[in-house]
């Protein structure tokens, strides 16, 4: 097996088991833990976060892909303590999301990957603690020029250490179609690139395709937030099942994208997405794999997606 970057240290594949591929602890913004820290109850949502991981722990999750950048105020010391108290392996990550800090808009790829290489090999912020993925991101606007050079910066780091990326993509605009072109043109290979949030379409030629392609695809949207139009559970459930149909259970992982704090949006959000989804990161076990068994998903086709997969995408 191999050996991969957790935040408590170096993690034997073998020993991933169930894995969440895409999700998060706290989300807020970059700067914000360091300049204003009272704007988020730190302790407090590590309480949380410990009770809750603790309980994804005794109902069958090992290991979380907490998927929180730079620019998502992404906070390693509570994801080691949260981790090392509840028993969940915690994969964090280096790279940039879609808020690109402005020096990095003009910036040449070779100067930027580096910073990825560092945290991966060295450590992030003086902690130790080092990535053991690389996030990027690309929305409804698509692949912008400052996002172009974040893509190729985290294919270099990529191709230089091993580690896989994570990328975040627009589904419904099919932005993969962008997002890949410029990943094969950096020599990349698909077997390292996860293409988050796959399930908020349903169009299975777009799907379909991308698998073909050889990458992997994150049904991590789950179930779905109550802000925004998109599939809905049960949508999210049959395109699973249509995927496994089609010969593609080997290119599945899952996950929820939910988040202990979403300190992105307002309390209103908040309550929102508590009432929208109690189970947080239980909702997968305890809901979606329920459902596709109704479907007719084969157990071994969800022990392929939950934890065989994970293991073999961090081992290409």
């Amino acid at each position: 097996m191999t050996k991969i970057n957790s935040v408590l240290g170096p993690l034997d594949t073998a020993d991933l088991g169930f894995t969440l591929s895409h999700d998060h602890i706290i989300l807020s913004s970059a700067g914000i833990r360091q300049v204003y820290p009272e704007w988020l109850d730190r302790a407090q949502i590590t309480k949380d976060a410990i009770e809750h991981l603790t309980e994804c722990k005794a109902e069958g999750v090992d290991t979380l892909v907490d998927v929180t950048t730079l620019d998502l105020g992404r906070d390693v010391e509570v994801l080691a303590e949260v981790s090392e108290k509840s028993g969940v392996n915690i994969i964090c990550c280096t790279g940039i999301w879609r808020d690109i800090p402005r020096t990095f808009w003009e910036a040449d790829p070779d100067d930027i990957a580096p910073l990825f290489i560092r945290e991966i090999e060295e450590g992030i912020e003086s902690t130790g603690i080092k990535a053991g993925i690389i996030k990027v991101a690309n929305d409804a606007e698509g692949v912008t020029p400052a996002g172009e050079i974040i893509l190729r910066a985290a294919a270099r780091a990529s191709k230089a250490t091993g580690v896989p990326i994570s990328a975040h993509s627009w589904s419904p605009g099919r932005v993969g179609e962008q997002q890949i072109p410029i990943f094969k043109d950096e020599g990349m290979d698909m077997a390292k690139l996860y293409m988050g949030h796959s399930n908020d379409t349903t169009d299975m030629d777009y799907l379909t395709d991308l698998a073909k392609q050889g990458v992997w695809l994150g049904m991590d949207r789950t179930p779905g937030a109550p802000v925004r139009e998109g599939p809905s559970g049960e949508d999210r459930a049959q395109t699973i099942k249509k995927l496994v149909d089609a010969g593609h259970a080997d290119r599945l992982m899952v996950g929820h994208d939910w988040s202990i704090y979403l300190g992105t949006s307002g309390a209103e959000t908040r309550r929102l997405f508590a009432k929208h989804n109690p189970d947080r990161f239980l909702y997968i076990t305890r809901r979606q794999l329920p459902r596709l068994r109704e479907l007719g998903v084969s157990e071994a086709d969800i022990r392929r997606i939950t934890v065989d997969n994970p293991r073999r995408f961090f081992e290409s």
